[in-house]
């Protein structure tokens, strides 16, 4: 019989990575669901499922503005 194998312990950036894909997640759905509500033509759809996925970024664009100005 061979020895049982045991992992690595996580490291503390590895074990809090996983709350920040919870949110980002989180985010996705609740965006998606937000700009698919303001879609009217197909080509606004195709444009929410993209807004949805860059929410990020304008969040901190408008975070930014918001600071500047």
């Amino acid at each position: 019989m061979s020895a049982p194998t045991t992992q690595p312990a996580r490291g503390s950036s590895q074990a809090a990575a996983g709350g920040g894909n919870a949110v980002y997640g989180l985010g996705f759905i609740g965006a998606i669901v937000y700009y698919l509500q303001a879609a009217d033509v197909w080509w606004e759809y195709l444009l929410a499922i993209l807004q949805a996925i860059f929410w990020p970024a304008f969040l901190v664009y408008e975070a930014f503005s918001a600071l500047v100005g």
